[in-house]
């Protein structure tokens, strides 16, 4: 089994977390996306959409974090991920839902606004340009050349606060019963699912815009870290010059991103 990843990538998180809670063994194989091997004619023979991470196994190729996630529970021995009921497994698919529809462009366009765009601004022009013009997908240009041109201003970082306040709503409602969980009061890729994207604004020092007035939210993303698969996973691959760089990065947009959540007008940073 072969995990291709990239290591400060939500996505590929996801699936390490996975790895971890499901004690299976295979080997990792970085595609290093600041050097655009993403992009590389081997690497899109494996990956069309030319994103990480991409999973193969006797022979066969999983794209899709979510659905990485689910396969390797199934193959686990233990097959601990998974609700044992049918509405159970719904509702934990409610939650990849709620990540895949909203949570995963909402993290990377605050990233972007908040770190990647100034790494973009020292680009010489040709690069920058080739990177755009790389992403052939014509949503991803759209919403990576406008959050570039207008930073936090851009109404895709506006999206991106409102889908993250709908979210920690429906979390803070769901524990509200004083469960540790989301999902049969048992953890599950409904919680797994979310672990990256609050960790990423954990980082970005941005997570507290939405949690300082979420008591079950806050003891649940606790609960959530002292798991040996979020040191495993999240925390230990990173480098004191990333973590550095996120904190820095977050930091400079978190009142323009507090004025957002309550619905205030921002500048362009």
């Amino acid at each position: 089994m072969r995990l291709y990843e990239y290591p400060n990538s939500v996505c590929c998180q996801k699936v390490n977390l996975a790895l971890a809670e499901t004690n299976l063994e295979w080997e990792p194989v970085t595609v290093n996306l600041g050097k655009n091997e993403h992009y590389s004619s081997d690497y899109l023979k494996l990956n069309p959409k030319a994103v990480v991470p991409t999973l193969t196994h006797d022979g066969s190729t999983i794209i899709e974090s979510t659905l990485i996630c689910e396969y390797l529970d199934e193959i686990s021995k233990e097959k601990k991920l998974t609700p044992d009921t049918p509405l159970g497994r719904t509702k934990m698919r409610g939650w990849s839902k709620a990540v895949d529809e909203g949570l995963h462009d909402g993290v990377a366009d605050i990233s972007f606004s908040a770190m990647f765009r100034e790494r973009m601004k020292r680009m010489p022009e040709d690069r920058r340009q080739q990177r755009f013009e790389n992403i052939g997908d014509p949503k991803r240009y759209d919403r990576g050349k406008t959050t570039f041109d207008s930073g936090v201003a851009s109404p895709f970082v506006k999206y991106a606060v409102y889908a993250f306040e709908a979210t920690f709503k429906n979390i803070e409602i769901e524990l509200s019963d004083g469960k540790d969980w989301l999902v049969e009061g048992k953890y599950s890729l409904a919680d797994l699912g979310l672990t990256p994207y609050l960790a990423r604004l954990e980082y970005l020092n941005l997570l507290e815009v939405w949690l300082s007035s979420k008591k079950y939210t806050q003891s649940w993303w606790e609960r959530i870290k002292t798991r040996p698969s979020f040191k495993k996973a999240i925390s230990d691959p990173l480098t004191k010059d990333e973590i550095g760089e996120m904190v820095a990065s977050g930091s400079k947009i978190r009142d323009q991103i507090t004025l957002i959540r309550d619905g205030l007008p921002v500048r362009n940073l």
